[in-house]
């Protein structure tokens, strides 16, 4: 195998979510509530082992976890300390019964579930239907459950056998496994995948996320690349795949938030809560980043000051909706610094053949911290000798560890597959950095990063005013319900915007959405203009761009004489838009490069609505999960 490559066509894939417990409550209610809180990560089918009476019983259903949980109603397992469970995204076999996780070996002893994919798994089915091993689905996983039943029926230890089987497979991925006759445990095992183990006192939790654990305990042990952790209830124990000992390379740390901040807390949906959530998000990720002199200080950033100095180009790298703070940054960066700015989609940066060398500072951006196109766009931009900075939501996630220096934002967790707090913290973050260098390299005064961070310690009230005035919006998105087609047009920072627009849209109200720089109107796009075609217009401030503003104004007329119906955010105010708005959305008045942290938030509530509207599931859209974990 080889690390970090991604084989020809190789299809992208979302994470799933993965949960093991062993301890002295019921394995099952503590699996299950963990599911729950992982759903988002995957949910096209679901399901559960548990140890108990000296044997192994499971149950999955294909579709929701309420399936599942119907299931058990009706057919109960019995009741056991030590147990797995699994939300599937489908890779390897559709969302049926037979493809959902856990998978178990012939005999019946050995249940596996698994986030990834294991690339090597034909060759791998096929020893095995050569050795008589019958296998029952049409995915990749159960392939381990089979390989790690002919190693443990020689060795007798599941840990070992995890260890033996996962120095043959080839890929991303994270495996737990449980075996009926090692009743008191449960081992797992990464590469490039995330899995997390919860300590507490008397029990022991692995996830794929800390959500499911944190009603349980805060503290948290992150695993690191290829490594094996087998759990029984009073002791962990970590290795490499070799079986070294990997006490010196475990790093544990506490959650700082609880049980509540995922929960609903009163609100329909996840996304609701944490659209409402974002000014408190904001205020967070700004706090104690002014030392007592006044300036800037990113402690995280542990990139030395001479080796910003001579930084040379910046590349930010990102996908989705980060991809559009990463566009956002550009415009700040080489504004506030001087420094040649790109933007890149992680995904297509390796194969570009990018000129990096050790005077570019690679920037790379994941609410998760654990996306793989990211993260194989960092492992290059290293390789070539640049240094790298994450900007990241989650602590201990594979990202920032394997970066030089990391941003942390303090979105606090993020459920929603559609990314709202998350990418205002993004950008906050962005922000910050480049107002770090333009301080660190001079081009830009004390006073003058002072300046920008007072303005932007005023947004997350800005954020606040908003959202106190979206009922006529969300009256709108009600009204646009049965449209098939919305447009979105920005300039300058106002383009990225109009792009996540878009996205949001598209990811939550199955629309054709489409975001287009204004100045590219006449270039083509204005051909798909007619009578009540909504199209959505982020003005700039009037104020100290104005050539941007009578700009847009001028794309205002031309496409409302074509009989667009207009849609227009605008800074309160701006008189100038009122003539040519059929609907006018106003938010407070911002500096141009901070005008995104304002005008994207009724967009996501136009979009929220909409989709609610139209009958859609808001926080788990269709086709989507909310990390893409495998290439």
């Amino acid at each position: 195998m080889t690390h970090g490559r991604r084989p020809p066509g190789r299809t992208l894939h979302p994470m799933c979510g993965i949960v093991g417990y062993v301890g002295g409550q019921s394995a099952l209610d503590v699996v299950l509530a963990g599911l729950r809180r992982l759903e988002y990560r995957g949910y096209d089918s679901a399901g559960v082992a548990v140890l108990a009476d000296g044997g192994l019983a499971a149950a999955k259903k294909a579709g929701k976890l309420a399936n599942l949980e119907k299931e058990l109603a009706g057919r109960p397992l019995p009741s056991g300390a030590t147990g797995i469970g699994h939300t599937r995204w489908a890779t390897h076999g559709g969302p049926t019964d037979a493809n959902a996780h856990p998978h178990l070996d012939n005999p019946g002893r050995v249940a596996v579930v698994h986030n990834g994919i294991i690339e090597n798994f034909a060759a791998l089915r096929a020893e095995l239907a050569e050795r008589g091993h019958a296998l029952e689905s049409e995915t990749d996983t159960e392939v381990v459950a089979h390989l790690l039943s002919e190693v443990f029926s020689s060795c007798g230890d599941l840990a070992e056998s995890m260890r033996q089987v996962c120095r043959r497979l080839e890929g991303a991925f994270t495996l737990v496994a449980v075996h009926a006759d090692e009743p008191d445990v449960v081992v797992g095992a990464r590469r490039n995948s995330p899995l997390v183990v919860g300590v507490g006192d008397g029990e022991n939790f692995l996830a794929s996320d800390v959500a499911a654990f944190i009603a349980h305990t805060r503290e948290a042990i992150e695993l690191g690349q290829d490594q094996v952790v087998e759990l029984r209830r009073d002791r962990v124990t970590v290795t490499g795949f070799d079986g070294t000992p990997a006490d010196d390379a475990v790093r544990a740390y506490h959650v700082d938030w609880d049980a509540s901040a995922a929960e609903k807390g009163g609100y329909d949906y996840f996304m609701l809560k944490e659209i409402a959530e974002q000014p408190r998000a904001v205020a967070d990720t700004l706090l104690g980043r002014i030392d007592a002199a006044g300036s800037l200080t990113l402690d995280e950033v542990r990139i030395p000051a001479s080796v910003l100095r001579e930084v040379d180009k910046v590349v930010i790298v990102a996908c989705g909706t980060a991809y559009h703070a990463g566009m956002i940054a550009k415009y700040a960066i080489e504004h506030w610094t001087r420094i040649p700015c790109e933007t890149e989609l992680a995904s297509e940066f390796r194969y570009r053949d990018p000129i990096l060398d050790q005077r570019t500072l690679v920037i790379a951006i994941s609410q998760s911290g654990e996306t793989m196109d990211t993260l194989m766009a960092l492992r290059h931009a290293r390789e070539q000798g640049a240094n790298v900075l994450a900007i990241c939501n989650t602590n201990g996630s594979t990202i920032p560890r394997e970066s030089d220096a990391v941003l942390y934002t303090h979105a606090g967790p993020e459920v929603a597959v559609a990314s709202t707090k998350a990418f205002l913290t993004q950008l906050v973050a962005c922000y910050l950095v480049a107002l770090y260098l333009g301080q660190v390299r001079g081009t830009k005064w004390g006073d003058e990063v002072g300046s920008v961070v007072r303005e932007l310690s005023e947004i997350a009230g800005e954020v606040e005013e908003v959202l106190e005035t979206m009922e006529p919006v969300r009256e709108l998105a009600r009204s646009l319900a049965d449209k098939n087609t919305v447009l979105f047009l920005g300039r300058h920072v106002g383009y990225p915007v109009a792009l996540e627009g878009a996205l949001k849209l598209k990811e939550l109200a199955y629309m054709h959405a489409e975001g287009f720089a204004a100045g590219e109107l006449k270039h083509g796009p204005i051909a798909l203009i007619e009578d009540d075609l909504p199209v959505v217009v982020v003005v700039p401030s009037p104020r100290g761009r104005s050539v941007l503003h009578d700009k847009i104004v001028s794309n205002i007329q031309e496409i409302r004489a074509r009989g667009a119906r207009t849609i227009v955010i605008a800074e309160r105010g701006d008189e100038a838009v009122r003539p040519y708005a059929d609907h006018l959305i106003e938010v407070p008045p911002t500096p141009v490069l901070l005008q995104p942290l304002v005008a994207t938030v009724p967009l996501q509530v136009f979009a929220c609505e909409l989709a609610t509207a139209r009958g859609n599931e808001v926080d788990q859209p269709r086709n989507l999960a909310k990390s893409v974990t495998v290439e």
